[in-house]
């Protein structure tokens, strides 16, 4: 029997052992229990504790030992503590090995209160049980401890044992206290290669990267395990591209890498987004044999699940030989990342076994959607739960916006640790309760790192950037990921220079760091500086991954930059991201603001996997190029829609004019949220219906529906539109309860409203009120003096404008030129328009040529406005010639006047407006007989002038009155007020100008 167990065959030494009726020989239970624990042979180990248990054959503290020690190798602490416990005569050996299994499983405090158990006992420790207690102080990072234990060591005279010392520096390494860590290194006399792998993973894991790479450099000898330590440490701190460099270079000094080390280096491809380096990770894995192993395995399919490539991930699972419960869980997480909560709960319910953590995955795929009860109901249904369970219900509670639900399952657990807290700190912080965040931040017994980044960016994205600096100030300690939440809160609150300050400043960057940077320029509309710092990114060597290319691409459609986004998409194919979701998403988007929709549809075609938003993206596109029916034919064919998508349809008919097929779709919407509301009452506001924007605003907060800045805004355009100041004035207060009086776009538009309801003096009052301004308050204070004829005062505010940091738009010019238009400034308007490209980098567009037109045209110049048109480097449209064929007609030039008649009826041809311009033209000059055609031709065309229409707003009411309609309410009394008017104005001495074709 004895042999057999030594050659391995065990299943032959078994059935010998059962064949036996007699007791077996003491050694040889000893020699088939040391195999089980060799091989980690659990149901094997089992039967020979039961054969024992059979057999009567009384267990010693040796053999129990060894029972006990079986256990723990093979995980079931359970059983190992409860035999344990019954061992008569537990000696320093049964002792060391129970405080050393429990350590080695991450549990350190059971581990150190059965060390102090055994010492109160009477039993002293020996060097094995200091080796074995000290990684329980390292998982815990309870640095005290460790040192009292050191105390010991030394008075023991354990200090100069190897593997003593070798768990005493990894004990410090793991408690980041390094100085203490190279102290007891440099102490000990005769290093093995453990110890030298110890102390530089120690640097590594800790950040010290130079210090990590000067040691390993200097290792006498380096073994696999050595590599895997400085791969690990690298790629623990982000430095992928330091992993990956590393990896190389072991192969190229001849240590083939191990299972250990794919599973070190598959991550570095998962964190980077690098499908294609992944992919050339894979086939090395292949060229060495090591497909087969189940932990490498699993790490393929995370790196493919991570890099977005599901459906490789999922081939490669169901071609693995041997599935093991981490790959299965692999799996599943692979599915929930990638938004395929449905695909994961199927898989999880077919696994032939779960662990606590396959349970936890899916909760944590049900949080992600939305699905509360579904997670709650799981939760429910777990036959064990740990701490990451609760904590993943609390995540459920809190990303939901579910705060109170969170506090109570935070207020249920036993033992929460540092995650929950720092959960539950994100939860308030997130959700704009910040009060409770510094709260429970105050009260929590140890703050991490997380805990104090998730108070920063509490803060940041609720607006406190300088209490968010306060908190980062006062941090024991930075991180990459502090510095990083810093940079996004700034860029997140337009506060870009003080974003890129703590760039500069940031002592290590990361691709992360650089991703916050682009972005943020990117967000904030400088498309010009994403580009430039992704050059720069590339330049220092870092590598784009899917965050990379999604904002830079954002940058390239905010420019219509298509020539840059397709080198980009080129950048994107030989990276090996063509195949990542949002990249996707993102190039579908550029193509279509960039005005090529064939290419994003393209593009959608070949993704070989998408997401709602890959539809909505390319709906939206179709919508922005006027495509209404690829659009709907797209929304038809939707696999799932969300809200968004709805919301997505109604903007897109909004914008093309089918304002009833979007109050159509919007009434049919099972459930509508506050954008739902904002798109259709923009919808109506931006499309001429104000009083139908007003009603659905008053419906939906009759709806219970609280209106947001959103709201407020389109609301307030509706209101200017109806020149309805007392409705706008209803709305004004309205703001002020709901807070919303110091945000700086409901302000300008506050601003806007007051100007054209025709009072440009509560305009004014709001605009010097401002706490901040941007460049859409600046231009609706110069657009409002512009629309009253307060041309001196708009260039003036255009002045105050130009000493701050706000740079003007395409939209301030247009102002600037309107006010010089309306006060004949030919000079001043010419010397604005050709400083707009050389100075404001600003390319003139159609509206801008309008405004010279016609400031040049009204001024007289007529030959310098046609020149001017001529001169277009684009084509001019029918408004920029409509705008010179009123300044002849105020002229009284018949001979221009007819040539840019030709041209309006060739542009836009069924436009009465042109028709009615150059007869008023004929009539002024007197030719009747050239007036009769023009009339003539109209009405072969069947072509008829819209009536005039103008109102007014009396107790809060406005009345529409429309030329040759006499039927308005109290009709015999506004026309004799009129009578009255017009003899006044008679007697007077006003003469009309009564020579019209009209």
């Amino acid at each position: 029997m004895r042999m057999t167990s030594r050659d391995g065959r065990l299943t032959e030494a078994l059935r010998f052992l059962n064949a036996m009726n007699e007791s077996v020989a003491y050694s040889d239970y000893g020699y088939l229990l040391r195999w089980c624990i060799n091989n980690k042979a659990l149901p094997a180990g089992k039967l020979v504790h039961a054969h024992i248990i059979q057999r009567g054959f009384e267990i010693d503290t040796f053999l129990a030992t060894e029972i006990v020690t079986l256990y723990l190798k093979c995980g079931n602490l359970v059983d190992a503590r409860r035999i344990f416990d019954q061992i008569p005569e537990q000696n320093v050996v049964s002792w060391t090995a129970m405080i050393a299994g429990y350590a080695r499983h991450g549990f350190g405090r059971e581990a150190l209160a059965l060390f102090f158990q055994m010492q109160q006992m009477g039993i002293q420790p020996n060097q094995f049980t200091f080796a074995g207690v000290l990684p329980a102080c390292g998982t815990l990072g309870s640095l005290e401890q460790g040192k009292e234990i050191h105390q010991e060591i030394i008075r023991n005279g354990f200090e100069s044992h190897v593997f003593v010392g070798t768990a005493l520096v990894n004990m410090y390494a793991k408690c980041g206290s390094l100085e203490n860590a190279r102290h007891v290194f440099d102490k000990i006399h005769q290093r093995n290669v453990v110890t030298w792998t110890t102390m530089v993973a120690g640097y590594a894991h800790n950040g010290h990267a130079d210090e990590a790479l000067e040691l390993f450099d200097s290792m006498p000898e380096r073994n696999v395990v050595s590599w895997n330590a400085m791969i690990a440490g690298y790629a623990h701190n982000g430095y992928g591209e330091e992993a990956l460099r590393l990896f190389h270079r072991m192969q190229l000094d001849g240590v083939k890498p191990n299972s250990k080390t794919f599973s070190c280096v598959l991550p570095v491809c998962a964190s980077m987004g690098s499908l294609q380096q992944g992919r050339k990770v894979h086939e090395e894995i292949i060229a060495s044999g090591l497909q087969s192993d189940v932990f490498v395995g699993s790490a393929l399919v995370d790196m493919y699940a991570k890099c977005g490539d599901i459906y490789s991930a999922r081939n490669l699972f169901d071609k693995m030989q041997s599935q093991d419960m981490v790959l299965w869980n692999a799996m599943i997480a692979g599915y929930v990342q990638n938004g395929h909560v449905d695909e994961a709960v199927e898989l999880f319910e077919k696994m032939p076994e779960r662990n606590v953590t396959s349970w936890n995955i899916v909760i944590a795929g049900y949080a992600q959607k939305g699905y509360i009860a579904e997670a709650v109901k799981l939760f429910q249904k777990m036959p064990e739960r740990d701490v990451v369970s609760w904590n993943g219900m609390i995540a459920v509670y809190v990303q939901n916006g579910l705060v109170e639900e969170a506090m109570d399952m935070f207020l249920k657990m036993s033992e929460p640790n540092e995650v929950t807290w720092s959960t539950m700190i994100a939860g308030y912080a997130q959700n704009g309760f910040l009060t409770n965040a510094l709260k429970l931040f105050n009260e929590m017994p140890e703050k991490n790192l997380a805990s104090w980044n998730s108070m920063i960016a509490g803060y940041a994205q609720n607006g406190y950037m300088d209490e968010a600096l306060k908190f980062f100030m006062t941090m024991p300690k930075q991180n990459l990921v502090s510095w990083t939440t810093m940079i996004v809160g700034y860029a997140q609150n337009g506060h870009i220079d003080e974003a890129l300050k703590f760039f500069q400043k940031t002592p290590q960057r990361d691709v992360v760091s650089w991703n916050a940077i682009i972005a943020g320029y990117a967000q904030n509309g400088h498309g010009e500086e994403a580009l430039k710092f992704f050059c720069q990114m590339q330049m220092a060597g870092l590598k784009a991954n899917s965050k990379t290319f999604a904002s830079v691409l954002s940058a390239c459609a905010s420019l219509t930059c298509l020539e840059q986004g397709q080198s980009i998409h080129e950048d994107i194919i030989r990276s090996g991201f063509q195949s990542d979701v949002c990249v996707g998403n993102a190039l579908i988007d550029m193509y279509a603001k960039c005005g090529n929709i064939e290419h994003g549809r393209a593009v959608f075609d070949k993704m070989k996997q998408r997401d709602v938003i890959s539809w909505n993206v390319m709906i939206a596109g179709y919508q922005q190029k006027g495509h209404v029916d690829e659009a709907l034919d797209l929304f038809q064919k939707m696999p799932e829609r969300d809200i968004i998508s709805i919301n997505t349809m109604i903007a897109g008919y909004a914008q093309n004019g089918f304002v009833n097929d979007a109050s159509k779709l919007f009434q049919e919407m099972p459930e509508q949220n506050v954008v739902s509301w904002n798109t259709m009452i923009a919808a109506y506001a931006r499309n001429g219906l104000g009083e139908e924007a007003l009603k659905l605003c008053k419906q939906m907060q009759l709806e219970g529906v609280k209106p947001n800045l959103q709201t407020f805004a389109s609301i307030l355009s509706a209101c200017a539109n109806l020149a309805s100041m007392a409705q706008g004035k209803e709305i004004h207060e309205q703001i002020i309860r709901s807070g919303y009086h110091s945000d700086v776009f409901v302000v300008s538009a506050l601003v806007d409203m007051y100007a054209k309801c025709g009072s440009i003096e509560n305009a004014r009052f709001v605009f010097d009120g401002m706490d901040e301004r941007n460049v859409v308050s600046w231009n609706a204070m110069i657009v409002g003096y512009a629309l009253h004829g307060c041309s001196r005062e708009g260039l003036d505010i255009f002045e105050q404008m130009q000493r701050t940091n706000v740079k003007p738009d395409k939209v301030t010019l247009v102002g600037i030129l309107s006010a010089c238009c309306h006060a004949g400034l030919v000079d001043v308007g010419w010397q604005y328009f050709d400083q707009m490209s050389q100075y404001y980098r600003i390319t003139p567009t159609m509206e801008h040529y309008g405004c010279m037109v016609d400031l040049l045209g009204r001024a007289g110049h007529l030959d310098e406005a046609k020149d001017l048109i001529n001169k277009m480097p684009i084509k001019p449209d029918a408004t920029v010639w409509g705008c010179l064929l009123g300044a002849c007609r105020i002229h009284n030039n018949i001979e221009l006047g007819e040539l840019v008649a030709e041209c309006l009826f060739d542009l836009d041809p069924d436009n009465a407006a042109h028709y009615v311009l150059l007869s008023n033209i004929y009539a002024a000059s007197r030719r009747w007989d050239s007036l009769e055609k023009v009339r003539k031709i109209m009405k072969d065309k069947m072509i008829q002038k819209k009536p005039g229409c103008s109102w007014i707003e009396v107790n809060g009411q406005v009345h529409s009155f429309i030329s040759g309609n006499r039927s308005p309410p109290e009709e015999e009394r506004i026309y004799g007020k009129l009578d009255t008017l017009s003899r006044q104005m008679k007697s007077s001495g006003y003469v009309p100008d009564m020579i019209s074709a009209e």
